[in-house]
């Protein structure tokens, strides 16, 4: 420090210079200047699109899709109120999630294997791997 002293003395003491043309910055904004900033812009969205879980789409047996094709004729015959739980891909990356749809089925084009509910949402026949509803519980499918 002594050291420091002897070479800077003349300037030490001295009150810092204020300018008439540009006011002091606040403490906040120079503590600002040097803050860290994000380098790599977008960065941090993509690590945490990746992390972000999508689940497998679940293989169907045979036995299964029986199933579900006795349980969609007997609401076709009957129709009511069911629970669809079916597979949504995810549009970012491979996998999806599972989701349950509630709704009776107005229509059902298995042509081209789709189910029209009457909220009006279509479900592909093929998403499909539960379907849940009170008829199935008086009726052994």
């Amino acid at each position: 420090m002594n050291d420091a002293r002897a070479q800077y003395g003349d300037i030490i003491d001295r009150e810092h210079p204020d300018s008439p043309k540009h006011p002091r910055m606040p403490r906040k904004n120079r503590a600002a200047q040097f803050a860290p900033f994000a380098a790599l812009t977008g960065y941090d969205d993509l690590i945490n699109e990746a992390a972000r879980y999508t689940e497998r789409r679940i293989v169907l047996d045979e036995n299964k899709k029986e199933e579900l094709n006795r349980k969609l004729h007997a609401l076709l015959n009957e129709p009511r109120e069911a629970v669809f739980t079916c597979f949504v891909p995810d549009a970012q990356k491979s996998g999806g999630t599972y989701e349950d749809v509630a709704g009776r089925i107005e229509n059902a084009d298995f042509l081209y294997g789709y189910l029209t509910l009457d909220s009006g949402r279509v479900l592909d026949i093929g998403d499909v791997i539960e379907i849940e509803s009170d008829l199935f519980t008086r009726v052994q499918i």
